[in-house]
């Protein structure tokens, strides 16, 4: 039994053909799929009831399953998705007011081989890397079960999508020609595995890199990322300046603001130095306590501040505008209440 959803024409047209229909109708499939969000052949409609039998013969529409669905107060929705093998990962839908963007965030793989000591979902480890079709149903369902479009993508849920980059960058080519979502509207996050950072660069793609950086100094972020003894903050600033200077884009840098670690004016002087000629902005996320530490979120006073002092330093600052507080909306969170 075929899975159409994730299918590119060329694919769905290998299973028209095997049932003797034109193109044409592969083209009507692809845009059920795609463009309308079917979550079953019978609702493509301008198919006959007796091609529907045939195509129901020989494939589904989708073979995921909504496990968990939770609902913010902020029109934040969250999905715990099951795979065939029992497998399940979280996906989210964020709207923000008076904006028309509806923006996924998706997950690239089943745990997580990074650990950061901040993160629910590095606790299980890694378990697999997604396929790109399961990357694209993640998508598929938000538009299936709400009936909205999804306007942009970021790479930001579960899993570090350097390390199955093979598979995000097929998923990102499908959203980008099957859904139509431009390339700017794509953002991959990484932890800052450098070899990968630089074969994005040299790939010279219109979608925006996001670094998870989260501290000012080597031993700060080693504390918080595992992944800083591998890749080395030094090491990582001469992959970013590569990747500026290769493709020209601006860097969105992701950093963890938690109270009396790095959210000092110290931290703020050796980011600001560290970030000096990186083209960038800057994305401030305050804590959100989720996990058995001793990590605290900042008050707000002390966000300001460090936000204020940031913008001295030339760069763009934003902070982050908080979703889904009221329902399990940290990555891991959810899958790991439920199982």
């Amino acid at each position: 039994m075929k899975t159409l959803s994730g299918l590119n024409l060329s694919e769905i047209e290998e299973i028209t053909n095997s049932l003797g229909a034109s193109k044409f109708r592969a083209r009507q499939i692809h845009n059920w799929i795609y463009l309308k969000s079917v979550k079953e052949i019978d609702e493509m409609t301008d198919l006959s009831i007796k091609f529907r039998d045939e195509l129901k013969k020989v494939a589904q529409v989708t073979d995921i399953k909504i496990k968990v669905k939770q609902i913010s107060s902020d029109g934040t929705i969250k999905y715990l998705l099951e795979f065939p093998d029992g497998e399940c990962v979280e996906t989210v839908l964020m709207r923000f007011d008076n904006r028309a963007n509806l923006t996924a965030c998706v997950s690239s793989q089943v745990g997580c081989a990074v650990n950061c000591s901040f993160c629910a979902t590095g606790k299980r480890g890694f378990i697999r890397n997604l396929t790109y079709k399961e990357i694209v149903e993640q998508v598929l369902t938000i538009q299936r079960d709400t009936g909205l479009k999804v306007t942009n993508v970021v790479f930001m849920g579960q899993g570090e999508p350097l390390l199955n980059l093979e598979n995000v960058l097929k998923a990102m080519e499908i959203f980008n020609e099957n859904f139509q979502i431009g390339a700017r509207r794509l953002t991959v996050s990484t932890s800052g595995i450098i070899p990968k950072i630089r074969e994005l660069a040299d790939l010279d793609m219109q979608s925006t890199l996001a670094l998870s950086l989260h501290a000012p100094n080597h031993e700060t972020r080693l504390k918080l990322m595992p992944i800083e003894g591998k890749y080395p903050m030094d090491e990582l600033h001469k992959a970013l300046k590569y990747y500026v200077d290769k493709t020209g884009r601006r860097i969105t840098i992701e950093y963890l603001l938690i109270k009396d670690l790095n959210d000092t004016i110290q931290a703020v002087k050796e980011l600001a130095a560290y970030l000096k000629d990186i083209k960038c902005n800057i994305n401030l996320i305050p804590y959100n306590p989720t996990e058995k530490n001793d990590y605290e979120r900042p008050s707000g006073k002390s966000i300001m501040q460090f936000k204020s002092l940031m913008e001295h330093s030339g760069k763009k600052v934003t902070v982050r505008l908080e979703r889904g507080a009221d329902i399990d909306a940290a990555c891991g969170q959810l899958r790991g209440k439920v199982q």
